[in-house]
């Protein structure tokens, strides 16, 4: 979808100035918040692409003057009312009142002693088996120009850009699919690299190339 949250590209927002020795929450609120996501999303209510969609819907003022761990919760909340887990009144009071419709059966919540085994397995996406490559390292491609509402990880900036596949990552799920609960799909993931004039214009500052990893059904050979 062309939300704000697809910002690559986008001049105006002044550079990134990376912290020195960054800590790893800035405040307590946020281990909270990352504790909430894994707790939930144990329960097997949906997946980690349904999740990003999730955090895409946040109104555009509210995603720009939100910080990191605050666009998860956002998304979280969103998430925990549409599966019927919560409902809106829940969600506002604060408390619950038994009127949550609960539209799938639930896995046991995680307990802490299985979050460190969770965060170093993390959430692989590779699959074994899925749609035969249709595309080659060296072949000159075209990313798709598409302006879908649902989710996609294809960038906006770089839509009806050409460049050229330098890798195959293999079968991997397609996150357009998933996020929507329409299946892994699995398919070829591709590295492409595209020139930067060819995707900001002869006048463009940046002089090299950039890099991007696109899903077979966002390309199309030239």
């Amino acid at each position: 979808m062309n939300g704000i949250h697809d910002m690559g590209g986008m001049d105006g927002f002044g550079p990134v100035k990376p912290e020195a020795d960054e800590p790893l929450f800035h405040a307590d609120w946020e281990k909270r918040a990352l504790a909430i996501t894994l707790a939930t999303g144990s329960l097997g209510q949906w997946n980690i692409d349904a999740s990003r969609h999730a955090r895409e819907l946040t109104p555009p003022a509210l995603y720009l003057n939100s910080s990191y761990y605050e666009r998860w919760m956002s998304g979280l909340e969103r998430l925990l009312v549409q599966r019927g887990l919560l409902t809106e009144a829940e969600l506002q009071s604060g408390e619950p009142n038994g009127q949550a419709p609960i539209m799938a059966p639930i896995k046991p919540a995680v307990t802490a002693d299985q979050v460190p085994a969770i965060l170093a397995r993390g959430g692989p996406t590779t699959r074994s088996e899925g749609k035969p490559a249709g595309l080659r390292i060296g072949q000159r491609v075209r990313a798709i120009n598409i302006n879908p509402a649902g989710h996609t990880r294809l960038p906006r900036y770089l839509r009806g850009k050409t460049g050229v596949v330098m890798m195959d990552h293999g079968l991997h799920v397609f996150a357009d699919s998933n996020a929507h609960f329409k299946g892994e799909q699995p398919q070829h993931l591709y590295n492409v690299v595209f020139e930067a004039d060819e995707v900001w214009g002869a006048d463009a500052r940046f002089k090299g190339t950039v890099r991007a990893d696109l899903w077979e059904a966002h390309l199309e050979a030239v």
